[in-house]
């Protein structure tokens, strides 16, 4: 069966959530609220996802959508200005009113995934974006659970590790044609994804999230020292570490378990462990399964996500379980 279809669709919408994003991280104030687990959700938020819904819902108008966002906080009168931001940021790109905006923002609520449905986290990295660090826009289709098409938008990566590469790069993947990587913002031709060719442990590069509170950085450290990596882990937001392990730039992301009980949200991974993937790396959780994304919002059968460039992945599993994690 094609893809060619739903890819073209994905890999537009994140290309148009990602200029509304990018406009409102160069303003000063991107109107940040707080929500109900005190993580921080702001006008780029809203909009890129009422973008993305917009497109789905054009294209695919049977097939539901799990959002990280919804939009009960803009429907408070004390929000309205909030609101109004929101709405002049999407109408910049689309015609849309008020009315258009919740309703778009709205349609990522699905609770649970069926035969067809999209994940999309509209900004991936919130905390990177106002830092004027790194985001990303993720989405993915998933069929019967699995992830088959994947956009993954990263505003501020750049193309390569060359100097004066451009900024902003897009990461296009189906399930098993392989993953490509192109410019996000300009003209330019996409290229084959694929991960590092390494295989001296020691000289494994290792990328991990900034936010302590998503990945334990002290456990991170055991294993780095455990292997021998002489390498400092490079610390960066969002599903750009999945994009940088794909383009070989890295050999290993770690996002290992800060406390019992907590379980990933599917749309933090979906986009990226496809593109990892199809670029010939492997992602599993910390016990070696692979990530189950048919349970719903969270990834309720794992614990943690390893990412790696394949060809040392059991000896990272192994020694992170020595290590008790």
């Amino acid at each position: 069966m094609s893809w060619d279809r739903e890819l073209e669709v994905a890999a537009a919408a994140v290309r148009q959530a990602s200029r509304v994003c990018r406009a409102v991280q160069r303003d000063v104030d991107p109107l940040t609220l707080e929500k109900s687990d005190r993580s921080p959700v702001t006008v780029a938020d809203f909009a890129s996802q009422a973008l993305v819904a917009r497109a789905l819902l054009e294209a695919f108008p049977d097939d539901p959508l799990v959002g990280e966002e919804d939009a009960a906080a803009l429907r408070d009168p004390a929000h309205a200005w909030r609101l109004h931001e929101v709405s002049a940021r999407v109408s910049a790109e689309v015609t849309a009113d008020v009315g258009d905006v919740l309703r778009w923002i709205d349609h990522g609520g699905a609770a649970a995934v069926g035969p067809r449905a999209w994940v999309l986290d509209p900004v991936d990295g919130t905390k990177g974006f106002l830092r004027g660090e790194q985001y990303a826009v993720a989405l993915a289709l998933l069929v019967d659970g699995v992830p088959t098409v994947a956009a993954l938008a990263c505003p501020n990566l750049p193309l390569t590790d060359a100097p004066g590469a451009a900024v902003g790069t897009v990461l296009l993947a189906v399930r098993g044609a392989g993953a490509r990587v192109a410019p996000l913002f300009e003209a330019g031709p996409a290229r084959a994804a694929r991960v590092s060719a390494r295989d001296d442990v020691t000289g494994l590069r290792l990328c991990e999230s900034v936010e302590s509170g998503h990945t334990a950085h002290d456990r991170s450290a055991a294993l780095v020292e455990r292997l021998g990596i002489t390498a400092l882990p490079v610390r960066l937001d969002s599903q750009a570490k999945y994009g940088v392990v794909a383009r070989g730039d890295a050999e290993l992301y770690l996002r290992l378990p800060t406390r019992p009980g907590y379980r990933e949200k599917v749309w933090d991974h979906a986009a990226g462990a496809l593109v990892v993937q199809e670029a010939g790396g492997t992602v599993t959780d910390v016990d070696g399964r692979a990530l189950d994304f048919g349970r719903g919002r969270e990834l309720s059968a794992n614990r943690g996500v390893v990412v790696s460039h394949g060809r040392l992945h059991d000896r990272v599993l192994a020694t992170l379980a020595a290590l008790g994690v």
